[in-house]
């Protein structure tokens, strides 16, 4: 699938069916978020991958607004180190790499926003000198799921030209 078309019908995914995805394409979603730009290239990230079935479910109880992560076929919990400025900036186009890269191999995938940081840093062991941003829970889903007829903002409300106020046009 083109970039665009993935920009264009990206959804995110909060149910998955059952079905193992092939180790090459869990390579390719990893390695998408490690070749992403940074600031500096300081790439202040760090992923942690999670494919047992048992650690998947054990998630669930830290992924306050995700629980359906433990349905998934695996999981990236994204890292990223404070000590870069640029580190919450940096690790989210990493993330948009993995989703973007993911979706155009028909895996679907949802930010997980509210997380019990604390908890999970305990759970995988996470030194305390990174920050969680997110946890990506990665999976195929049925197809009526995804956002082939997403509702957005028309242009008109939301470009401007050279100056805010200046639409496009006028």
């Amino acid at each position: 699938m083109e970039v665009f078309e993935c920009v264009k019908t990206l959804s995110s995914i909060r149910s998955f069916v059952t079905g193992d995805v092939p180790e090459e394409v869990i390579g390719e979603v990893m390695e998408s978020g490690r070749l992403a730009p940074s600031a500096r290239n300081q790439q202040p990230w760090e992923f942690i991958l999670v494919t047992d079935r048992g650690v998947l479910k054990g998630l669930e109880k830290y992924c306050t607004s995700g629980k359906f992560v433990s349905e998934a076929a695996f999981a990236v919990v994204v890292l990223t180190d404070p000590s870069s400025k640029w580190h919450e900036v940096d690790s989210t186009r990493a993330v948009q790499n993995m989703v973007l890269t993911a979706w155009g191999r028909g895996l679907g995938s949802c930010w997980i926003g509210m997380i019990d940081k604390k908890g999970l840093a305990q759970y995988l062991g996470i030194p305390g000198s990174l920050n969680i941003l997110t946890v990506l829970p990665f999976g195929y889903f049925d197809d009526g799921l995804s956002g082939h007829g997403k509702s957005r903002k028309p242009p008109h409300e939301v470009f401007h030209l050279n100056r805010f106020g200046v639409k496009p046009g006028d």
